[in-house]
């Protein structure tokens, strides 16, 4: 994962480098740049050959540790039930806003058509409740994985990992190894992806700005500027709100404690790389015990992903609205439970893209569009990561607060 770090840290101002110069080159060109859309299709192919054995792999590694959460009784429980709240209240906070401001919409719909794939804008009638719970369970997982339906190897992921969860320690190790070593041999794939990252952007870029123009760029700063204000709402909403519910600390002395590790995190974009000043301001500025802040943040920093969520969830809404699909109730179901799993279940994959691309496809969206958002992708993640952090934090104040009252009562 240092690794990973470190290569996407060289290649983000590469890729920066790369977006200007495809908007350059798709302005002088015109229609001519889509000379350079291969480049940018070939990068897209080698995404979604990764995404689904790379975010099957590590669901359930990641379903088979927290099986161990147990152990650590009353904190294990409230932080795994923080972390899932939070983050399903974060992907309705990006359905809600995405639909209210409808960031996607600007564009004539036969200029997209003609640019990007409509294989998915034909929507089958809404399933009823029991045909979307009957739905999510795969009568064959490896079917499920060779058709790419997100949902069902969600669930099968899962239940795997949380059934290697409950064997005897050696016969558990040994699967939890086994999918530990797949997910380094897929993270070394992804490595070699990235190196390309830029001449494939580069690509997208010229085709999308020299078909769309100066519309495209107008359509991210719309999403941008949604997605920042969805930020604003959990960060400073949500999280204070939670403090003050479940603590006896001051909302605005928390906020005002976790600033130093939210400037960290947006300039590293790294969780990982916050991690050492959140330890700092919990410990001793927020009085945090050593015991939870050791268990809650490096797990926060790995599965907490708010910030995250929200994107999944704009993003989806945003292509959805540029391709003039209307989802049904069911895509709304598959867009929260996908983003919500799917965010936490995202440690080792470095980036976004991928679980994006999850996401999109579980509602049936088409991905082909997302090439859009890669250029800009760094602002997108120093925003996200400031939130993350600051729902680590937030976390680790409510949880010990918990097992503090809990220890005060006996």
């Amino acid at each position: 994962m240092t690794k990973i770090k470190k290569i996407l840290k060289k290649s983000s101002n590469q890729i920066i480098v790369a977006m200007f110069l495809g908007i350059i080159v798709g302005i002088v060109m015109g229609e001519k740049a889509s000379y350079f859309a291969p480049l940018g299709k070939l990068f897209m192919q080698l995404i979604k050959m990764l995404v689904l054995p790379l975010i099957t792999v590590s669901i359930i590694s990641g379903a088979s540790s927290l099986g161990n959460t147990r152990s650590a009784g009353k904190i294990g429980i409230s932080t795994f039930v923080y972390f899932m709240g939070t983050t399903m209240v974060a992907v309705i906070i990006g359905l809600i806003l995405g639909n209210i401001f409808k960031p996607g919409l600007g564009l004539d719909v036969s200029i997209i058509k003609s640019m990007f794939s409509d294989e998915y804008v034909n929507k089958g009638a809404t399933p009823g409740f029991w045909e979307t719970i009957l739905g999510i369970i795969p009568v064959n997982p490896f079917k499920a994985l060779m058709d790419g339906n997100i949902l069902q190897i969600l669930f099968f992921s899962l239940f795997l990992g949380f059934g290697i969860s409950t064997l005897e320690k050696s016969k558990k190790e040994t699967l939890i190894n086994v999918f530990e070593y797949l997910s380094e041999a897929l993270i070394w794939m992804v490595e070699k992806v990235i190196y390309i990252a830029p001449i494939g952007v580069f690509g997208l870029m010229a085709d999308a700005v020299g078909t769309f123009g100066y519309e495209t760029l107008y359509l991210v700063l719309k999403l941008l500027l949604v997605y920042i204000l969805a930020l604003i709402l959990h960060a400073f909403g949500l999280y204070p709100l939670l403090i003050k519910l479940f603590t006896k600390v001051s909302p605005k002395k928390f906020l005002s404690k976790v600033k130093k590790a939210q400037i960290v995190a947006l300039s590293t974009a790294s969780s990982m790389g916050t991690l050492p000043v959140t330890f700092e301001v919990c410990e001793e500025e927020l009085d945090v015990s050593s015991s939870t802040t050791s268990f809650v943040l490096p797990l926060g920093a790995t599965i907490n992903m708010d910030g995250g969520a929200i994107y999944y969830a704009l993003v989806a809404i945003f292509f959805a609205q540029m391709f003039n699909i209307d989802l049904s109730i069911f895509d709304y179901i598959a867009i929260i439970f996908t983003a919500t799993i799917g965010s936490i279940g995202q440690a080792g994959v470095p980036g976004p893209s991928l679980l994006v691309v999850a996401v999109l496809i579980s509602a049936n969206i088409p991905v082909v569009g997302l090439p859009l958002l890669f250029g800009v992708d760094r602002i997108f993640d120093m925003l996200r990561t400031a939130v993350n952090v600051t729902g680590d934090a937030a976390c680790a104040v409510i949880v010990d607060n918990l097992v503090k009252d809990t220890t005060d009562d006996k």
